[in-house]
């Protein structure tokens, strides 16, 4: 998305090592903004940071830990000069019928996807809120407008994304921050996470095979097609720019139509 120039703007993206999240981190800069990768994975994360070029940078951070976003965001401020986008995008999908809950996967999904969001939001505010500007970007999910099979967890904690996202633009505004808080709906995007649930959910015995997963999806998209990262990146994009300036505590489908 070339035509949105986000240049001098500094942004943190969670989950940026690979997926969705590197891309929201390489459409970021492409339009201008120096951006910081934040991942648990020390392994891709530096090499996704380094290959942005210079003014661009990695820290480590594990969403669902306060001190570790404390520091996290420290450390990007010091890297960046300030802090004026962050995108709460990591999040993790772990498949199963209600019938087979596992506890230990419940807490997992609920901490990643909405405690690690409602912190990123908690500690954005803090960076931001003496400059009164500034946006987040949370991702929830197609997944928290429908009901699909298999992933009954999953779309409980995106929809907490959602009412996360629009109780903290509310906040901001009462309380004078200055910084807009909006969402994404993504649909299926065939990253590593997209392919795993077509995979499961032809596992559990929802679908017959991973391909006809997948064609149920795109049969349920008036677009006709999967989402591609680029998709969810341009939107991502939008939302920190000026031209969304009056755009606040929404939620921006992202998926051909599915969740109409």
């Amino acid at each position: 998305m070339t035509q949105i120039d986000l240049t001098g703007r500094r942004a943190l993206v969670t989950g940026a090592a690979q997926g969705l999240g590197e891309g929201m981190a390489r459409a970021l800069a492409a339009a201008g903004a120096h951006v910081v990768v934040a991942d648990l994975r020390d392994d891709l994360g530096p090499k996704v940071a380094e290959s942005l070029g210079d003014g661009h940078g990695f820290v480590h951070l594990d969403v669902t830990d306060d001190d570790s976003w404390a520091s996290a965001v420290g450390r990007a401020t010091a890297i960046l000069d300030g802090l004026d986008i962050v995108v709460n995008n990591a999040g993790v999908e772990i498949t199963s019928l209600i019938v087979d809950l596992d506890p230990v996967a419940v807490r997992k999904q609920l901490e990643v996807n909405l405690l690690g969001t409602a912190l990123g939001i908690k500690h954005a505010f803090r960076a931001m809120r003496e400059q009164q500007s500034g946006v987040v970007i949370n991702v929830a999910s197609v997944a928290a407008t429908i009901a699909f099979p298999g992933i009954s967890v999953y779309s409980a904690t995106k929809s907490g994304v959602d009412r996360l996202t629009r109780v903290a633009a509310m906040e901001s505004g009462k309380l004078g921050y200055g910084v807009r808080v909006n969402c994404i709906y993504p649909g299926l995007v065939p990253t590593a996470m997209g392919a795993g649930l077509a995979n499961d959910v032809a596992r559990i015995g929802l679908f017959g095979s991973p391909e006809e997963a997948v064609g149920a999806v795109v049969e349920l998209t008036p677009s006709g097609r999967l989402g591609e990262v680029t998709d969810m990146a341009d939107a991502v994009v939008f939302l920190a720019s000026d031209a969304a300036r009056f755009i606040n505590g929404a939620g921006l489908p992202v998926d051909g139509g599915m969740g109409m």
